[in-house]
């Protein structure tokens, strides 16, 4: 049997199984994960850029930071081989990819040269300039998620314009070009805003008016390019950059949730368990899975809206949908980012199929893997560099007290308030996941001793 005859035999076959596949329809029980099947045609064909004895493909990863090395170590097992844009050698994903490029994905031609002899683009950061993006398909080269998609990540303005047409709740928000327009978008907060009883945490106050949440419509992460303002005056800092501005509500929210789906090109699309995030100083600290005494049907709405808003913007890869909850029952819509996320850490040693392996299985357009849970509770807690350096050596400790416990280090210089590492512990009982993973993290930190 021919190279070329052997190819489309396994491609009608992939066929046959995506068909039977959907027709059994996957809607997973409740909070444990979901998943959503269908199909549209589009199947994978890697012929034409390589030798032929060359059978696996190549997935170009923009982005060198722990996201891609943690993508790259779970295409590792399926013999995916990965091609790395990375700003520098001593990127985290740098360290343990083989094939790295080192330059400015900000560049065309660098992207472009690149691209060159990978099957497909996709990401660790959505910072790519979105004409770059479709300068790649129109050369040909699949990009996952695509630009139409990745610009609701980019744009936040673009986002929100687009979460209102699709009649998904957001906060209240605005464009707004300086401070006096911030005044008149808090003053109309104030109009429209609405008495939150003194049993629910609000005094009889008026929600509504300042204070005031303003962020950069392009980049900003982790509390970066996000302020807190309670006047006019101090809205004056965020425009001192030139860049566009959207002003939202401050949401009385009672926590914070994410719902984490991934979907394929050809449709297919699965949910994990909505998670409960935990923010220290704007930046994620804990996750638990799945989010604890959050409701079955407000847990199932939150997975349904975020596997709608993936097929809506055409996302292919994973998407996380950062949600409030507020104080009335509700969910709104935070942020979207299109990669794998920190709220989904969880998932290496929590789930059946973690979201890194299920994000290289959908840019490959392969069948989704299970995302329900593998425990009653997963908890995962954000490694942050301190003043201790060595965090090798906190390990015999870590590793003797709690055999269970899975770490994940990134591979990078430790400083104060970095992100270096994460922990995930898994068990029955809640608080005693807790406890182990927030000893573990300590413990590397140099935060806790004994």
């Amino acid at each position: 049997m021919s190279w070329e005859t052997d190819r489309e035999e396994s491609r009608k076959r992939l066929e046959r199984d995506l068909e039977t596949t959907g027709k059994k329809a996957l809607a997973h029980a409740g909070r444990a994960g979901r998943a959503a099947c269908a199909g549209d045609g589009i199947r994978p064909d890697w012929r034409g850029r390589y030798p032929r004895s060359v059978t696996f493909p190549v997935v170009g990863m923009v982005g060198g930071g722990q996201l891609a090395r943690m993508t790259h170590e779970a295409g590792i097992p399926l013999g995916i081989r990965f091609k790395l844009l990375s700003d520098t050698p001593q990127d985290s994903a740098a360290q343990v990819v083989s094939d790295v490029v080192i330059g400015d994905y900000r560049d065309l031609e660098t992207l472009r040269a690149f691209a060159r002899g990978c099957d497909v683009i996709t990401f660790d950061h959505e910072h790519v300039p979105t004409e770059h993006l479709r300068a790649l398909e129109a050369d040909g080269i699949p990009v996952r998620p695509g630009p139409d998609a990745l610009v609701h990540a980019q744009d936040k303005g673009v986002m929100r314009a687009r979460l209102d047409a699709l009649g998904v709740p957001c906060p209240r928000h605005r464009i707004v070009s300086g401070p006096a327009d911030v005044a008149a978008f808090a003053a109309e907060l104030e109009r429209g805003g609405h008495e939150v009883p003194s049993d629910k945490g609000g005094g009889g106050r008026r929600a509504g008016g300042f204070p005031v949440v303003l962020k950069t419509v392009r980049g900003g992460y982790d509390g970066k390019g996000v302020w807190l303002v309670g006047s006019e005056e101090e809205a004056a800092e965020p425009f001192r950059a030139g860049v566009p501005v959207l002003a939202e509500e401050k949401v009385d929210f009672v926590r914070e949730l994410a719902a984490n789906v991934v979907r394929s090109p050809h449709g297919q699309a699965v949910a994990y368990p909505v998670v409960e995030s935990r923010q220290v100083g704007g930046v994620c600290d804990t996750v638990i899975a799945p989010a604890p005494g959050l409701d079955d049907d407000l847990a199932l709405h939150a997975e349904q809206m975020a596997l709608r808003i993936a097929q809506e913007l055409g996302v292919v890869g994973h998407l996380a949908v950062e949600l409030f909850q507020t104080r009335d029952g509700r969910v709104l819509v935070n942020e979207l980012a299109m990669r794998p996320h920190n709220s989904g850490h969880w998932s290496m040693d929590g789930a059946i199929t973690s979201q890194f392996a299920n994000h290289v299985r959908a840019v490959l357009d392969l069948p989704l893997g299970d995302p329900r849970p593998r425990a009653k509770w997963t908890v995962m807690v954000n490694v942050l560099g301190g003043d201790f350096p060595d965090m090798y050596s906190a390990y015999l400790h870590c590793m003797a007290r709690d055999p269970q416990l899975k770490i994940h280090m990134y591979g990078k210089d430790v400083k104060p308030g970095r992100k270096v590492g994460h922990v995930n512990t898994y068990g029955d009982d809640l608080d005693d996941v807790l406890e182990r993973a927030r000893h573990a993290a300590g413990y590397l930190r140099g935060t806790i001793t004994e």
